[in-house]
């Protein structure tokens, strides 16, 4: 995996003045860990490339340096409706750069500074240009400053912003993260975070983590601070600002979880809040301890069915909900929400190394979701009450989703969230299961966790360690499974066939590109 170097610098340090961010740029510079010169005689410095190649996005991301951190101080205006933002961000070069890129779109960027010293820019589709006074040499360090503002009611082609009556939450999965801020938006440059929130008299500041500050300001104000104590993905970068109350309450293994909740229905909620420690300790007899400093639920405070076309979505440390969702009993909510706590293992802990990968996110979540439900004898959508049941029911639709959305690992923009990278996802997991064993598949599991926790894995990835865990060569298995354009045989089940393909079907839970949710089988 790439270097990354974890910040230290005390929490009061990363939010100064413009002086006090340039004396450190220049105290940076002289210990020779950062800042800028001349490219070495002989070497020619270029333009970082404006994309990783991702196969489902190629837009996405850029090249040429890695992220190690970013410092969001971010200001709301109750008034104004408007958001002011000062983004540092700290960079390390992997070649000699007289330009690099981030990904940006809808922000009112004001200026640019890099180390100091006020840099050239310019907005180009979905990329910020930045243009340095001095070369980035490769290998150094170097500190980006970016003010700008923008208005979360802004239309625009996609967004990561959501709206609410008094505030604003973020849901950047999966490629819009860089409409709420400037960033290297895809899940291989995961960066540590920290953030300051300023909000007037009566609202909460609230982001992933830990709160490690509250500052009283003039005016009425408050200012917040959190730190993510892991390295993060920016697609799960959560922002949120309203009239929220903080619901405390210990978790297995004295884990903190922590629960954002309206406070208008703070008593209402407490049913489903009170249902994550028994999740918790569920999945950790599965898949291990949970690999994040806090864990809890962000019931988003609005009302409008339209404020975000999801009903949860896993970002890190505090899942956000629509709040109607949660005021459901438990058996139609237990294994939607056992669904998003599993990301935190697989999504957010392990994050896809492409868009592609996305299957080991959505097929992990529903399987466990659905073992849940069917452990607790909630019947589903269907009326099917056992795992086994369910698995020959979608086994069935195994061609016909092959024939409408392409093979389980092979997605596209359009078809990312359908059923091909749930259920389809959750189908392979299942076939693997009855190939090896279950001892063998959890032991695959866990060792998959440990070795790529804090860190992207791909598809390629996954197969390598199930086969050198369970002993046997599944490569050519897996591959079937996950890239053939037809349903390969289920281990220990002969008797299980498949539906011919109606080739007049369209495709199962298609979504509309540029805006995507987190839409689980294990609700039905």
């Amino acid at each position: 995996m790439r270097y990354r170097t974890r910040v230290t610098a005390p929490v009061a340090a990363l939010f100064g003045t413009a002086a006090a961010l340039a004396a450190g740029a220049g105290t940076a510079r002289a210990a020779g860990t950062g800042g800028s010169s001349p490219a070495p005689a002989g070497r020619d410095a270029a333009p970082g490339a404006e994309t990783v190649d991702d196969p489902v996005f190629p837009t996405l991301g850029n090249a040429g340096y890695r992220v190690r951190a970013y410092h969001l101080d971010v200001a709301w205006d109750a008034t104004t409706r408007l958001v002011d933002v000062t983004a540092t961000l700290e960079i390390r070069a992997e070649q000699d750069l007289d330009r690099f890129s981030l990904d940006a779109l809808g922000l009112d960027i004001r200026s640019v500074d890099v180390d100091g010293r006020a840099a050239t820019f310019e907005q180009a589709g979905e990329k910020l240009r930045i243009t340095p006074a001095r070369v980035l040499c490769a290998h150094d360090g170097a500190t980006v400053r970016i003010a700008y503002s923008a208005d979360p009611r802004r239309t625009l082609t996609h967004t990561g912003w959501v709206a609410t009556p008094d505030g604003f939450a973020v849901a950047g999965q999966p490629d819009a993260a860089h409409t709420v801020f400037p960033c290297n938006d895809h899940p291989t440059d995961k960066a540590d975070f920290t953030f300051r929130i300023t909000v007037p008299e009566g609202l909460r500041g609230v982001a992933n983590g830990i709160l490690e500050r509250t500052e009283t300001l003039d005016g009425g104000r408050t200012a917040y601070t959190y730190r993510s104590r892991s390295p993060m993905a920016t697609e799960l970068v959560q922002i949120t600002v309203g009239d929220y109350v903080v619901k405390d309450r210990p978790g297995p293994h004295g884990l903190p979880l922590r629960d954002i909740v309206p406070t208008a229905r703070a008593a209402a909620l407490e049913p489903a809040l009170a249902l994550t420690p028994g999740l918790v300790d569920w999945l950790e007899q599965r898949l291990g301890a949970f690999p994040f400093e806090t864990y809890g639920l962000l019931p988003c405070n609005s009302d409008d069915p339209n404020a975000f076309d999801f009903t949860g979505l896993e970002t890190q440390t505090l899942t956000l909900y629509k709040p109607n969702f949660l005021l459901q009993e438990e058996a139609k909510i237990g294994s939607h929400m056992m669904h998003e706590l599993v990301h935190s293992w697989f999504g957010n802990s392990v994050s896809p190394a492409t868009w592609a990968d996305l299957w080991l996110n959505e097929g992990h979540a529903d399987f466990y979701g659905l073992l849940y439900r069917y452990e607790r004898g909630w019947p589903d959508s269907l009326g099917l009450t056992t795992m086994e049941a369910r698995m020959k029911d979608t086994y069935a639709r195994g061609d016909q989703w092959r024939h409408d959305s392409g093979p389980v690992a092979k997605p596209n923009a359009v078809n990312l969230f359908d059923n091909q990278r749930y259920l389809g996802g959750v189908l392979t997991l299942y076939a693997l299961r009855e190939l090896i064993g279950e001892d063998a598949f959890h032991a695959v599991e866990r060792a998959f966790l440990a070795r790529y926790r804090d860190s992207a894995a791909t598809t390629e990835d996954y197969i390598a360690v199930a086969s050198s865990v369970s002993g046997q060569d599944v490569t050519g298995f897996l591959r079937d499974w996950l890239y053939g354009t037809t349903t390969p045989r289920m281990p220990n089940h002969p008797d299980w066939t498949v539906t011919p393909v109606a080739s007049a079907l369209a495709a199962p839970h298609a979504r509309s590109a540029g805006r995507y949710h987190d839409a689980s089988a294990t609700l039905g």
